[in-house]
């Protein structure tokens, strides 16, 4: 595939290098003459301009790229490439600064195919580590969305319970289930939880303390610390037959 990235320093070259790793074919698009010159250190082709001007990105090959990264510090520019983008038929992925995800996401999100929050992404990773192996981010969906997988442990509630038996919050759903270190597959209602099994689940910011609590075993003080603020409550259909303690 063919990639334009507007903006050549830490993120913007990364990418590149992720990119060209895998063999996609990469065109940068730089003014700062020091980035440029390291970025050609490293033997890419770089279009020496600014990137929120079309003929700039008419001559970095935008016209036949499979998709545009604006991954500038300049929100203005990335936003104006990414029009230019959308323009030329491209996917366009936009950056933007952890200070502005709020407001920036519900203004843009829906002109641009993908935006991108750097500090945040390296907030996941930092959080991944420090929690250990049971629970581990994959992604920030939207500013109060996030894709976690998470392993069952033996102190968890719902350990021997089937997927048909289980009930999230209502603000959180299963998307896909591994036995221990078997691939991940679209779970089946049958499908047995155990020690070691992992899921990925979609949920709210707000219920994560939750669906900790019922896949890892959690307190409720532990859950809340790793997952921030939400209730405590939760039950399953068959403790709720048995009167003991579950998720709904």
């Amino acid at each position: 595939m063919q990639f334009v990235i507007i903006g050549a320093g830490r993120v913007g070259l990364r990418t590149a290098r992720v990119l060209r790793d895998e063999g996609h074919e990469i065109t940068l698009v730089e003014r700062d003459e020091p980035t440029i010159r390291r970025a050609r250190n490293q033997d890419f082709p770089v279009i020496e301009g600014d990137g929120s001007r079309e003929p700039v990105l008419e001559e970095a090959g935008v016209a036949d790229a499979d998709a545009l990264g604006a991954l500038t510090r300049d929100l203005n520019v990335n936003f104006t490439a990414c029009m230019i983008g959308n323009h030329h038929d491209c996917r366009t992925v936009m950056r933007i600064d952890e200070a502005y995800r709020e407001g920036i996401y519900r203004k843009y999100a829906n002109q641009v195919d993908e935006v991108i929050y750097p500090e945040r992404l390296g907030a996941i990773g930092a959080k991944n580590a420090l929690l250990g192996g049971t629970i581990r981010a994959i992604a920030d969906i939207a500013p109060s969305l996030q894709v976690v997988e998470l392993t069952i442990t033996d102190a968890a509630p719902v350990n021997g319970y089937t997927i048909s038996e289980l009930h999230l919050p209502a603000d959180a759903t299963v998307l896909a289930f591994g036995k221990d270190t078997q691939p991940l597959e679209i779970p089946t209602e049958d499908l047995s939880l155990e020690a070691g099994d992992r899921l990925v689940v979609l949920a709210e910011f707000d219920v994560l303390n939750d669906v900790r609590q019922l896949l890892v075993g959690e307190t409720p003080m532990e859950a809340a610390a790793n997952a921030g603020s939400g209730s405590s409550s939760v039950s399953t259909d068959r403790d709720a037959d048995s009167d003991t303690g579950g998720a709904n």
